[in-house]
């Protein structure tokens, strides 16, 4: 069982699976970092010198100056601000992956040339004998 365990780890995909967790990781941090330290406070500062970190309503009546505040006496509070920084998080990241897949599906070699099966119109390759959907001999072709 050992044996197997080891044969799975070394294989390829989960290494590389690994790498990607790891970098996603620290890319994740480095948004979290960019998004909390240096966007959001100069929007904070445009919008009137808000700190979007700070900002939530609490749930128990009482108002408190801050979220820490709010904390530390336990009151139950919907902290927006804070989803409004992972909200933007989400958006960075998300965009982020969208520009990396655009980018490998361009690298990938094109795909080889294809006809069309005149039985089951089908896309099948140029070199192909027999239609793999339909089956039919296409060297025999009417």
């Amino acid at each position: 069982m050992l044996r197997e365990f080891k044969a799975f780890v070394i294989r390829g995909n989960v290494v590389e699976l690994a790498v990607a967790v790891v970098l996603g990781v620290a890319f994740g941090a480095i948004v979290t970092s960019f998004v909390n330290d240096l966007l959001m406070p100069p929007v904070g500062l445009l919008l009137g010198r808000v700190s979007f970190s700070d900002l939530f309503i609490s749930l128990s009546g009482r108002s408190y100056p801050t979220l820490a505040a709010a904390k530390a006496a336990g009151a139950p509070t919907l902290n927006y601000g804070v989803f409004l920084n992972s909200v933007v998080n989400f958006v960075i990241v998300a965009f982020a992956v969208f520009l990396l897949v655009r980018q490998v599906n361009r690298l990938k070699a094109p795909l080889a040339p294809a006809r069309e099966c005149p039985y089951c119109a089908t896309a099948i390759p140029m070199t192909a004998r027999r239609c793999p959907h339909c089956t039919s001999d296409l060297a025999a072709r009417p």
